[in-house]
């Protein structure tokens, strides 16, 4: 979304989009094999087990017979966006000029299409490298509006994802983490534009977005470990027919056995 040669200047665009301007110029630097194969256990456990941090995680593999030390599996895992869940108390302020917002959905009651939406974003491994998945979910219906996939975990394939689902309506509440994608000033402003109001989970409490933390772990269950997704244009084949399947065909004991997209029109209808 920054382009060199525009009217306005780096510094500025990147100011605008909420974003450091030295990820600009940087150029990812390739993970060797080994740690690909090592995040994607890491991956598998973090599901399974996502009370784990760096130094339970690098235990757990050191019994499966890796040898990996803890300062590795930390970097990996803060490359992945993996954090271990659990009550902690707030020791990391937020970006300069990121403001972060209530969590709304306490005691609050569910109950009909575009009155809660959520989103989230989780790591994809692929043959040669990984990506970064994120989807935008309406709460009552667990019908997903819109995805994205991305190679950085930058804002702006947040902010299409964003766009896409507001095509289809408009929330009253739209509810995320913390991450600096969502509390950058461009998504927020957003969300806030289109009448919405902003709710963020509290720091490391993945359950308070419940719903989508099942979705990642269906999709990559039902799909991704079952395929070889050898670069993105496979992985986004895969995901997105595994998104309509999840939306279009499968039903939902939760919905009274009707799928997603059939619960969100029709209430929407209603």
């Amino acid at each position: 979304m920054v382009e060199r040669d525009g009217a306005l200047s780096v510094r500025r665009q990147c100011a605008l989009l909420g974003i450091n301007r030295s990820s600009v110029y940087y150029t990812p630097r390739e993970e060797p094999a080994e740690n690909l194969a090592l995040m994607r256990r890491m991956d598998e456990l973090s599901l399974q087990y996502p009370f784990y941090g760096s130094r339970q995680m690098a235990r757990h593999l050191g019994r499966e017979g890796v040898s990996v030390g803890r300062r590795r599996v930390r970097r990996l895992m803060r490359l992945m966006g993996l954090e271990a869940v659990y009550r902690k108390p707030r020791t990391s302020a937020a970006q300069p000029g990121h403001r972060i917002y209530p969590y709304l959905l306490r005691e609050l009651t569910i109950d009909r299409p575009d009155q809660v939406w959520c989103a989230d974003i989780t790591y994809i491994p692929v043959t040669a490298g990984f990506l970064y998945l994120v989807a935008v979910m309406d709460w009552a219906s667990r019908h997903v509006l819109a995805w994205r996939l991305s190679n950085t975990m930058d804002t702006g394939f947040c902010i299409e994802a964003l766009e896409a689902a507001l095509r289809t309506g408009t929330p009253e509440i739209f509810n995320t983490d913390q991450g600096a994608q969502f509390t950058s000033t461009t998504f927020t402003e957003r969300v806030l534009a289109a009448g919405a109001q902003c709710s963020m989970d509290g720091r490391g409490r993945c359950l308070d977005n419940v719903f989508i933390e099942r979705l990642w772990r269906s999709l990559k269950y039902e799909a991704v470990y079952l395929h070889e997704l050898t670069d993105g244009f496979e992985a986004e084949r895969v995901i997105g027919a595994w998104m309509t399947f999840y939306s279009d065909v499968r039903p939902h004991s939760a919905l009274g056995g009707r799928t997603p997209a059939e619960a969100y029109g029709e209430k929407r209808a209603a």
